[in-house]
Order: C-alpha cells, then sequence, then structure tokens
C-alpha cells in the first residue's frame, strides 16, 4: 500500500524553495525537479551572494596583506573556519583543513599521516560501498609500501555485515579503516561511531568520509572519535572546491606538510625551511578564497533556518529537520516506485537518508536517465564512482535520485509518474 502523503513529515515548504534561484527554470517545457543533490546541492541566495559581494568588494589574497580589502576577506575567511569547527562540533580550529574536497582531504592523509606508518603485510579495510576516492589513494599508497586494501562485507540489503568486519580485524594486521559514513549511492547510514570504536579497539586509525552525512546529518566528530572525517561542502549548499579535513589535533601536529609553497611556512632559507602550525601547516599557497567565505554563508544560512542564540544547537537542529525532510521524501519516493512493475530498489537499509537507488527490466539506468531529463527531471545514472559496489550488487548502474529540503513530494509524484512513462515507452 502506497505510503498516505498526510502520514509524510516534510518541515520545509515554498518559502525555502523561493531561495534556490535555479530552481524556477524550466527544462524541455517542464519545471526543473532537481533530484541529483548527492552528486551537489544548489545553492541559496545567501550564498550566491555573499559569493558576488567578494568579487564586487573585498577581492583580495588572505592573511598577507595590511590593506582594508585584505583585512575584509581575512576576516570573513577565518570566520568561516570558526563555523565549520561548530559544525563539526571540533575541540578547536587548528582541527579544521580547508582541501579543495574529499578527495584531496583522504588523499592528504594517505600520503601525510599512514604513509610513513604502512610496513610490507599490512591491510588497510574499507568498505564495499566506498566511493572511489576513499578507494584508489589507499591502492596507490599500498602499492608503493607492499600493503593489502581488503573489502569490508556488505549484506544484500546494502548494510556493512559487522561480523564479517570484526573478522577481518582480528585476522589482519589492520593499519587504517575507511568507511563511508552514508553511502553516496545507497543511502546506507552507517554505525560509524561503532566502527569506529571496532577499528581502534584493533590498534588501527580509522577515517570516515562525510561526504554524503553532511548534508542528511548532525555531525559531532568528538562523539564520532575517527582520527579523521571529511567534508565535500559543495554538497551542503557552499561553492565547489572547498572542502575539510577534520583531524584530531596530536595527529595533524605529528603530520609532516602534503604540499610546500607559500602560506605554510613559518621561515624559509637554503639552509632550513620551518613550517607554520597547523592547519596553515596544510594549507598552502593561495587558499579558494571565495569558495571558503561561500561555505561560511552556507552554515550560516543553515543556522537561520532553526534561530537560536547557540550557533550549535541551531545547526542540529536544522540537521534534523534536514533528515525528516528527506527522509519522508525518500520513503514516498520509494514506495511510489516499488508499485510499478520491473523496478527494483537497490539499497534497503533500516537506517538511510535521502537517497533512492533503483534499476529496471525495461531500461538501462541511462536511458532512463535521458527519457527522465526530457520529462523536466535530473536524477544520476551510472555507477556513481562505485564501481566495486555495483558488481556487488550484480548491476552495471543505477538509477539514483537524492532529495534536498527544497525538493517536494510532488517531485517525488513526478518521478514516478515519468518511470512509468518510460516503461510504456520501453515497451
Amino acid at each position: 500500500m502506497t505510503i498516505a502523503l498526510e502520514s509524510i513529515a516534510l518541515p520545509f515548504g515554498q518559502e525555502i524553495r523561493d531561495q534556490f534561484p535555479v530552481l524556477s527554470q524550466e527544462v524541455y517545457g517542464k519545471p526543473l525537479a532537481y533530484l541529483d543533490n548527492a552528486a551537489t546541492s544548489q545553492k541559496p541566495l545567501a550564498v550566491i551572494e555573499a559569493m558576488d559581494r567578494i568579487w564586487r568588494c573585498d577581492n583580495s589574497n588572505v592573511h598577507r596583506g595590511v590593506h582594508a580589502l585584505s583585512q575584509r576577506a581575512t576576516k570573513d575567511f577565518d570566520r568561516a573556519r570558526q563555523s565549520v569547527k561548530t559544525l563539526l562540533n571540533a575541540a578547536s580550529e587548528m582541527e579544521v583543513v580547508f582541501t579543495k574536497g574529499c578527495t584531496e582531504a583522504v588523499n592528504l592523509v594517505a600520503h601525510s599521516f599512514l604513509r610513513p606508518k604502512l610496513q610490507p603485510g599490512d591491510v588497510i579495510l574499507v568498505t564495499t560501498m566506498e566511493h572511489h576516492s576513499n578507494i584508489v589513494p589507499w591502492q596507490i599508497l599500498a602499492e608503493e609500501k607492499g600493503a593489502i586494501v581488503l573489502p569490508i562485507p556488505i549484506t544484500d540489503e546494502g548494510e556493512v555485515d559487522l561480523e564479517g568486519y570484526a573478522d577481518l580485524l582480528h585476522q589482519h594486521p589492520v593499519k587504517m579503516v575507511g568507511l563511508v559514513y552514508v553511502s553516496n549511492s545507497l543511502g546506507t547510514i552507517n554505525p560509524a561511531k561503532q566502527m569506529v570504536a571496532m577499528a581502534h579497539s584493533a590498534g588501527a586509525f580509522a577515517l570516515v568520509d562525510g561526504a554524503q552525512a553532511g548534508p542528511h546529518i548532525a555531525i559531532d566528530v568528538q562523539d564520532l572519535n575517527a582520527d579523521f572525517f571529511t567534508l565535500s561542502c559543495h554538497k551542503i549548499y557552499a561553492p565547489t572546491g572547498v572542502g575539510v579535513l577534520y583531524g584530531k589535533l596530536a595527529h595533524l601536529e605529528a603530520m609532516p606538510p602534503y604540499q610546500g609553497g607559500g602560506d605554510m611556512i613559518r621561515t624559509v632559507s637554503f639552509e632550513k625551511t620551518t613550517y607554520a602550525e597547523v592547519p596553515s601547516k596544510f594549507e598552502a599557497g593561495t587558499p579558494n578564497i571565495g569558495g571558503v567565505i561561500g561555505l561560511g554563508a552556507a552554515i550560516k544560512w543553515l543556522a537561520s533556518l532553526s534561530p537560536s542564540p547557540d550557533l550549535r544547537t541551531s545547526l542540529v537542529e536544522t540537521m534534523a529537520k534536514i533528515h525528516d525532510h528527506e527522509v519522508g521524501l525518500m520513503r514516498y519516493a520509494a514506495d511510489l516506485l516499488s508499485e510499478i512493475p520491473g523496478v527494483q530498489l537497490r539499497g534497503t537499509s533500516k537506517e538511510k537518508a535521502g537517497i533512492v537507488s533503483f534499476t529496471t527490466s525495461f531500461a538501462h539506468p541511462h536511458d532512463l536517465g535521458t527519457i527522465l531529463d526530457h520529462e523536466g527531471i535530473a536524477i544520476r545514472a551510472g555507477h556513481h564512482c562505485c564501481m566495486p559496489l555495483m558488481k556487488r550488487l550484480g548491476v552495471p548502474a543505477t538509477a539514483r535520485a537524492s532529495f534536498a529540503l527544497y525538493n517536494t513530494a510532488e517531485e517525488a509524484e513526478r518521478l514516478a509518474k515519468a518511470v512509468i512513462k518510460a516503461r510504456e515507452m520501453m515497451a
């Protein structure tokens, strides 16, 4: 039986949607239904205006100038780092390193933190549902060091097999565990805190990929207790080209620089160079100033959706509302799709974020994506940078609809109707 629309909790309405200019357009004469949020989110006016302001009024390098433009840009840049600290509930701003994204963050940890520690025969564990960005950097390092990368098994429902994980930790000299908090392909929310604790009990370090967790759930890195946590900011309503690496301060202070250049040094001479303190030590060169300031604006905007005197409280409350909104839409869409003959849902774990992944017996995901595009519906079709997961599922690709706080029940219904139309066309 189809879920009654009245039973779905949708905290956000048209007033939120109106803050996203891109959503007002038509595609092929149909209103845009943007359901590709797991790839990147759209940006609210607050972020667009902050980006416009930096280029119009305050365009200058940061941390290097005494003139007014540089001082204003530096103030906004540094304030963004403070906001990220609060968003993640990090213990210190020094634990927040700006990167280009999760990919660079994982590479930084692999080459600066793990490389000196890794020995031949050591094992790195990653889950079978990992994004390539949390597989390939470890493989490159393992090949160099004579180590091994092994997959943590998952169930048919798309959940981590915790018994299998425990066995791997017991059977092998595991040095690092890389695990995704929320699967970008299936929407599975993994028991990250439990898995981190299991890794630590086995004497291993743990990195949590938070690329998909950031947009969907509140993050508390102190409670999670991972050694490292990555954040992909363009998925949380901020600009592209900005990411965050959280690392425990003791780790970051002990790690050598990942890249050399300006702004990561204390002194330079031909005899010896000394390095700046963290996080500057890992932020060589001119940063993505506009992007970081846009990130700060995005966090401020998120907090404004649940006004409270305390920024952390506002963010936690907003993320809870977002989770309820997106999960409500995900369940509604999944229920509608499951009643269509020939549609098979992929990833049916108990704990999920707002992502629906599915295949059909009547159309390849790429063909389905093209048909839906002509109905004004933007989804993602392919392997989602999760080729080992696709192999585990026994499919070449899936169609993925991923929801954000500006999506509506009507768009979930349009998705289902468009899939029905595709079925009729392909028949």
